[in-house]
């Protein structure tokens, strides 16, 4: 965009844009009050959830009691389906907390997602696993010298839709989300389905865990650290969809627990399923924009928290919102004195979720006087002419994303902080790091993001290969030394997703909720680490499978 057409740009509108903006932002206002009555209502239904089987907060277990310890060793599968691209993993682990990853990501064709019979999607995963083997794994297909039989890979699936389990590896589908709608697979085990495609193709593989994404998140997490007495005891997914697995008690967990499971650790994870929180709008904020992304979803009426908070409905909000002040020709956006008519009807402005929510993390970034980036970023996701595209008019986007943005942040904030309560995490005694001063150095390390976990990570899609680690933000402070990290009394949170990775501050807006609810508080949140796990839903999985295929 020219600088010299930018400056020539005067907006026309009979109402200030700005002032209707703000107005329009105002609406998303998500205040500490509001925070605070969510956060009762969210502890009430995770109780609730753990009393009986309902159709929104699951509560659903995994069957998995323990976190990874760092000292596994061995190579494990993992297959992760969570939204538009599906992603093929073999983990090998070094038994040191460092792990080698090969990886694929293959765009899953959009019939398939909609297709009338689970066969099709299931049968496109198997085969992508074969393709995978045959790359990277080929001498699995052949009897090791030695050996009577093949090597057998153990497989996690990482599936990120609600799913009942009976033990760690079966699952009925009790919904779709994300655009996902085969309503042949309902109240099917997905693992079976699985299998049974696997098996057609004869393939030396067995799903030994179904895990959804928070999951595997809480799992690559616990694996990384160095430091085996600080459990990861929260997981948590903000991408392109949303949810939390944390570590419950089992005497908390009344409703019928069916199947095997390690008793002897007192705990289990549990998956949330927080997506669905307060379908019925009692405490969640409602807009008129919220309304009609809701009636124009696969499932209206339902994922009412996830369709304020994840990726893939963010850029639809606020395609909504601008929309409406597009149309509205005495406000004016996106008009200015050389144009009077109204963007072309085929601009991604007019199409429903035709907007990606990348646009809201430019918008929070872009603080320069002409917004210059925001202003390309519009031109390219909107198709809108640069000629039509003022200063003002940016101004009047960046408003509006960072309102939806922001409460996306503080909802999240909020459902951690009820979790973190729940668990009752908070209420182990904080106490210095024993171990010397040595011990406290490994430890600031932390603080700062340097987990030096070196998982090498290779991706086939393009053969580079990246170190991954992990990034903690918290550190605590001791008046008399300066920065400290406590053993104890530190709540290590494992997250994961584009949305909380990439978007501006939203950290930083999800602490400023968590420091308004009542038992947490400043000196709580304080408390309260969290670190991300890039790639941790397929990591974890493949974590899963082996600690899983170990105890079968």
């Amino acid at each position: 965009m020219q600088s010299s057409i930018s400056q020539s740009l005067v907006s026309q509108h009979k109402i200030p844009l700005l002032d209707e903006a703000r107005k329009t932002a105002a609406r998303f206002s998500y205040t500490d009050d509001d925070v605070r009555k969510c956060a009762a209502e969210f502890i009430r239904k995770m109780n609730e959830g753990l009393r009986e089987r309902t159709p929104a907060m699951c509560q659903i277990p995994t069957y998995i009691t323990r976190a990874a310890s760092g000292t596994e060793k061995g190579v494990s599968l993992a297959v992760d389906l969570g939204g538009t691209n599906l992603r093929i993993c073999s983990v090998d682990l070094h038994g040191d907390t460092t792990l080698s990853v090969l990886q694929s990501r293959i765009t899953i064709p959009p019939e398939l997602m909609i297709a009338k019979q689970a066969t099709e999607l299931f049968s496109f995963i198997a085969k992508q696993i074969e393709a995978f083997l045959k790359t990277y794994h080929n001498s699995c297909f052949s009897i090791p010298e030695g050996r009577e039989e093949l090597q057998i890979f153990s497989l996690g699936f990482a599936f990120s839709f609600p799913a009942y389990q009976s033990k760690i590896n079966s699952g009925v589908l009790l919904r779709w989300t994300k655009r996902f709608d085969i309503p042949d697979a309902v109240g099917q085990d997905v693992c079976k389905l699985l299998q049974d495609e696997i098996d057609l193709l004869h393939l030396p593989v067995r799903v030994t865990a179904l895990v959804n994404d928070a999951a595997g998140t809480i799992m690559s997490r616990a694996y990384s650290l160095p430091v085996s007495d600080m459990r990861t005891s929260i997981g948590a997914i903000f991408g392109t969809g949303t949810n939390c697995v944390y570590l419950e008690k089992l005497s908390k967990i009344t409703k019928p627990l069916e199947g095997q499971y390690d008793k002897s650790t007192g705990e289990m994870f549990i998956s949330i399923e927080w997506g669905s929180f307060d379908n019925h709008l009692t405490v969640l904020p409602n807009t008129c924009y919220d309304a009609e992304l809701d009636e124009d979803s696969v499932n209206p009426g339902n994922q009412m928290f996830e369709k304020r908070v994840s990726g893939l409905f963010l850029g639809e909000l606020l395609r909504i919102a601008i929309l409406a002040m597009h149309k509205d020709l005495e406000i004016g956006l996106f008009q200015n004195s050389s144009t009077t008519t109204a963007v072309n009807d085929k601009s991604p402005l007019h199409r429903r979720w035709a907007v990606d929510s990348s646009i809201l993390s430019i918008a929070e970034a872009d603080n320069s006087d002409g917004l210059v980036t925001l202003r390309e970023k519009i031109e390219e996701s909107l198709s809108i002419p640069a000629t039509r595209i003022c200063v003002e008019d940016a101004q009047a986007v960046k408003v509006i994303a960072h309102a939806i943005g922001k409460r996306a942040a503080r909802l999240a904030g909020m459902a951690i902080g009820a979790v973190v309560l729940q668990s009752q995490r908070l209420a182990d005694p904080v106490g210095p790091l024993a171990g010397g001063a040595g011990a406290l150095s490994s430890i600031k390390d932390l603080s700062r993001g340097e987990f030096g976990t070196d998982a090498s990570h290779k991706d086939i899609t393009n053969t580079n290969v990246v170190t991954n680690k992990l990034v903690s933000t918290t550190t605590l402070q001791d008046s008399s030394s300066g920065p400290l990290l406590y053993e104890r009394g530190i709540v290590d949170i494992g997250v994961d997703g584009s949305v909380i990775e990439f978007y501006p501050g939203f950290e930083t807006y999800m602490r400023e909720a968590l420091g308004a609810i009542e038992g947490i508080g400043k000196a709580g949140e304080e408390r309260i680490r969290i670190g991300i796990a890039k790639d941790g839903s397929s990591v974890g999985a493949a974590i899963i499978a082996h600690l899983a295929a170990e105890r079968a």
